[in-house]
């Protein structure tokens, strides 16, 4: 695939490049300050964006902007966030409306290369690819609504949807059988006053709208 990274810090960005060249993946371009990522996302149109989220020269929220501006001029553009913290608003504000193909990572996760190259597939494909410690943050901050109502199983088998996990994965990370996992969801759905789906992706941005909103 070809990839366009933006990202200020010199190891950290070589790093990537390395990390996507040795695993048959091209790097057409890097960015390095925040008014670049635009203007070369557009320029070379890859096939997934890797950003960080604080670029110079404000090291504010330039990527996570270049992004939401980037997959409004190339709709669909697959985006992978990276992040060295859980920044929540971010996060919900990528995740909004429903977006598909899109990925949220903390920066210790790239140094797992099988998990990272995992989630930037899965982004590719028009999955989502949220650290779990993204989820958690998105799942609980806020009180009074219907995910209290979840019990402890279901609110597992959330996390994991949430972070782009399928019904196998679900079922291998919590050693209960698939049809187990699908009566979870369907649970899950019904608590959350979703319509259930077998549209795996789809499914899972809706809960991600449902937490999202309001933020």
């Amino acid at each position: 695939m070809r990839v366009v990274i933006a990202e200020d810090n010199a190891l950290l960005r070589e790093g990537l490049v390395l990390l996507l060249t040795s695993a048959g993946h091209e790097v057409v371009a890097v960015a390095v300050t925040g008014p670049e990522i635009l203007p070369t996302l557009l320029e070379h149109r890859p096939d997934v964006a890797v950003l960080d989220v604080r670029m110079p020269p404000g090291f504010r929220d330039e990527g996570l902007r270049a992004a939401l501006a980037a997959r409004e001029a190339i709709p669909g553009l697959p985006v992978l966030v990276l992040s060295q913290y859980v920044e929540e608003t971010y996060a919900a504000e990528l995740l909004g409306g429903g977006a598909s193909g899109v990925g949220y990572l903390l920066k210790d996760r790239i140094g797992r290369v099988d998990a990272f190259l995992e989630a930037l597939e899965r982004v590719v494909a028009g999955g989502t690819a949220l650290d779990p410690e993204v989820v958690t943050e998105l799942l609980t901050r806020r009180r009074d609504d219907p995910i209290d109502s979840l019990t402890p199983r279901e609110l597992q088998v959330l996390k994991l949807m949430a972070e782009g996990q399928d019904n196998t994965s679900i079922a291998a990370a919590l050693v209960v059988s698939d049809r187990a996992v699908g009566k979870h969801i369907g649970n899950v759905f019904a608590k959350l006053g979703l319509p259930a789906s077998d549209s795996g992706h789809r499914r899972v941005l809706a809960v991600l709208a449902y937490v999202n909103r309001g933020s």
